[in-house]
């Protein structure tokens, strides 16, 4: 398991859930938001607005919340949102990608900037890092779903690439641009799934010790804590005596 991932499931445990969902709702409400107003508020005519509305739903978000999410992007009060993405390296040589929707790029880029500095890293120029990750679509099913084998065949009738099955889950990779077709037909086989998203994925990973791992924790964390940060993607791995050894602290 890649350490953002393993990072992921510390925060979870360590952090205050109802801060954290709430926190979570918002940024979902704003792709959705924002998705409605880049093309049509009917999400069969767009296909990012069905995304966000799939990974919504995968994250338990209210239907009432939904709704409201795509009728603000009818109002003329809506900021304009756009899709920024920074690339850098965190301590140990790990490489960093931050995606956000911001209104004003040179408060957000000031506070991302200030992160990684703060924790000794390097904001690099957009194309720095993004070579060490592939862009890909991610869907998630809990382990009571089904057995390997069914997952796997209802994978590959839906036109996904891989599936990685283990105690923890099925996690069904396919292609950026079929994701929404994709979680639609897995929807329709296996029921609603855990999570769908679009995610940067490290075809290259940096093994980090636990000092490094540790910065690189808070790092991560004081970045997706920022409002107008949707993502943060990390390609740094820790051992799993290192592992056990943070999830005690």
């Amino acid at each position: 398991m890649a350490g953002h991932s393993q990072f992921k499931n510390i925060m979870h445990r360590k952090g205050k859930q109802d801060a954290m969902r709430a926190k979570l709702f918002a940024k979902l409400a704003r792709e959705i938001t924002v998705a409605a107003k880049a093309g049509t508020p009917d999400p069969d005519m767009n296909p990012r607005l069905r995304l966000a509305i799939q990974e919504a739903r995968a994250e338990n978000m209210p239907k009432d919340n939904i709704e409201r999410a795509i009728k603000k992007a009818q109002g003329g009060d809506l900021a304009n949102y756009e899709a920024v993405r920074y690339e850098g390296y965190a301590p140990g040589g790990v490489a960093v990608m931050v995606e956000a929707l911001t209104d004003n790029r040179n408060r957000t880029g000031g506070v991302v900037r200030s992160v990684f500095t703060k924790y000794n890293g390097n904001l690099g120029a957009t194309g720095s890092v993004s070579h060490m990750f592939n862009h890909i679509g991610e869907i998630i099913y809990k382990p009571e779903t089904g057995s390997a084998e069914a997952i796997l065949e209802a994978a590959i009738e839906a036109g996904a690439d891989d599936v990685q099955s283990d105690d923890n889950g099925h996690a069904i990779v396919c292609g950026f641009e079929s994701l929404g077709s994709v979680a639609a037909a897995l929807e329709k086989s296996l029921g609603e799934a855990q999570s769908v998203k679009a995610v940067w994925k490290p075809n290259l990973t940096t093994p980090v010790d636990e000092d490094n791992a540790q910065t690189i924790m808070k790092m991560l964390a004081a970045l997706e804590d920022d409002d107008d940060v949707q993502n943060v993607y990390a390609n740094f791995e820790i051992s799993d005596e290192v592992m056990k050894r943070l999830t005690a602290a």
